[in-house]
């Protein structure tokens, strides 16, 4: 996606801009990358919301990191980056209502700037959900082990299996949740392994 960003910004750009001043279009362009992994899944998540289709909403945060990347030097000079990359989603939602729903009314919130949500706080609530769709068996070995601090030989006796049986239900629960977090709360981690943006449960499919 940000080979894409690159790649749409330079064709849209003045023929040979791209050649003068390059280590400061270098580091513009990097700032423009630093803002993607920053607040790329909070502006996806309000974009769904709005929309309520993620193609969609994919095609949209595209523009507006191509729009951020055409005009990187005032971006990166601004304060509150984010408060223009949502400037900039909302402008593209109006553009999108009035081409594709054009007998439609725009959303009455559609103004309102979502507040910074705390990633932990969200990817918490995700992951009691998360937990609660586990398989029963590996969910109780789970919440025993794990959450309740059960010894492992015990967890073993109050599911009716050996102890090598309960360590191997509780790996394969450790496993299932860590993927299910992944898929379906979109955990983005930094480079550090730390939790940096929580995008929220996926939308359900029918």
């Amino acid at each position: 996606m940000r080979t894409q960003i690159r790649e749409q910004a330079r064709a849209r750009s003045v023929p040979g801009a791209e050649l003068r001043g390059y280590p400061r279009a270098a580091r513009t362009m990097e700032c423009v990358e630093t803002a993607w992994g920053e607040y790329r899944a909070e502006l996806l998540r309000f974009l769904r919301h709005k929309l309520g289709e993620r193609g969609q909403a994919e095609d949209l945060l595209q523009e507006v990191f191509v729009r951020a990347a055409q005009h990187r030097e005032t971006f990166c000079s601004l304060d509150n980056r984010r408060s223009w990359l949502f400037k900039v989603a909302r402008n593209a939602l109006i553009d999108f209502y009035r081409r594709h729903r054009p007998t439609q009314a725009l959303p009455e919130d559609l103004g309102v700037e979502p507040t910074e949500q705390d990633p932990l706080r969200a990817l918490c609530a995700c992951l009691v959900e998360q937990i609660e769709a586990l398989q029963p068996a590996y969910r109780e070995a789970l919440v025993l082990s794990e959450l309740q601090g059960v010894p492992q030989k015990d967890v073993a006796r109050a599911q009716g299996i050996s102890l090598s049986g309960a360590k191997s239900r509780v790996q394969r629960a450790r496993v299932s949740l860590r993927d299910r977090l992944v898929e379906c709360c979109r955990v983005e981690l930094d480079k550090k392994g730390r939790v940096r943006a929580v995008a929220g449960p996926a939308a359900r499919r029918s």
